[in-house]
């Protein structure tokens, strides 16, 4: 059995490992710790392990080093023309200076809200409603200014600031949704008025074209007659040149011009007259169309 001397001894060693555990300090990543020495700031450890001794070195806060976000609840505001409505924002900020952060401001995070809250007042409070509803974007940047230059003394960077949500009185909601009906109801209205004028105009249009080239195809129907009949004629005028040439080239005999008279007056008798009157001498006739022969040579 061990004696006290071993007993005092094991627990001595005990206590000394423990105390040398106590003594060291791992600061995880993202994170810096402030350390007092007896009540007074002494450093701020970084990420990895540190040594300190009890009693003496206190850790006073541990900051985290990742970019947070604060929504805070929506703030009645008061715009340029007396309209009151509520709006809420989101600050993104990160800490770059923790010791600035650990004696800077006591509850870093409602003095974020406060200044915010204020800040917010102040820019809506300069612009109408109108302003305020399509400007959100200068909003953020005027807001995410100011914040930035106010908490520069607290160790804290504002990143962006986003106002979430506007919401106006339920009468100006009601107004501006009629008022969004009827743009719509208009702009439906112009559009259909559009589409009757386009489909009125291109019916027009189709109408014209056809007309035009129905004028088109009756014009060239026509030419196209005109010249199928002068082709006729031509051909036939020709035919009866060629034939008469013909006859003047065969010279044809008196019983042959004879014979031509009486097929005249066959053709003649089978017309509608009631009356024929025939030379009393063919003979004559005979003679007369061979002189029409010889006028037309």
């Amino acid at each position: 059995m061990p004696d006290i001397g071993t007993i005092i001894a094991i627990v001595v060693a005990v206590i000394v490992v423990i105390l040398l555990i106590r003594c060291i300090v791992i600061v995880p990543q993202a994170y810096a710790y402030i350390v007092e020495l007896l009540g007074k700031y002494h450093s701020t450890w970084n990420a990895g392990p540190h040594f300190r001794i009890p009693i003496f070195y206190k850790i006073k806060k541990r900051v985290s080093l990742k970019e947070q976000v604060a929504d805070f609840e929506p703030q009645p505001v008061i715009t340029k023309d007396n309209v009151t409505m509520r709006v809420d924002s989101v600050v993104f900020f990160y800490i770059f200076d923790p010791k600035a952060f650990a004696y800077g401001v006591e509850r870093p995070l409602a003095a974020i809200e406060n200044l915010s809250a204020t800040t917010l007042r102040n820019i809506i409070g300069s612009m109408t409603l109108d302003e305020t509803l399509t400007s959100r974007d200068a909003i953020n940047a005027r807001i995410t200014a100011i914040l930035d230059e106010a908490t520069d003394k607290w160790g804290i960077k504002v990143s962006r600031v986003e106002v979430k949500n506007i919401e106006p009185p339920k009468s100006i909601q009601d107004a501006m949704e009629k008022q969004m009906k009827a743009e719509r109801e208009k702009r439906e209205a112009i559009l259909t008025a559009e589409g009757k004028k386009q489909s009125a105009i291109t019916m027009a249009e189709g109408e014209k074209q056809a007309a035009i080239l129905h004028a088109e195809a009756v014009k060239e129907q026509r030419i196209k007659e005109a010249e199928g009949e002068a082709e006729a004629l031509l051909a036939v005028q020709r035919a009866k040149a060629e034939s008469i040439r013909l006859i003047n080239e065969a010279a044809p005999g008196e019983g042959y011009i004879k014979l031509k008279s009486f097929e005249t007056a066959e053709a003649m008798a089978d017309g509608q007259a009631t009356k024929i009157i025939v030379p009393s001498d063919i003979a004559n006739l005979a003679g007369t169309i061979a002189a029409l022969k010889e006028s037309a040579k």
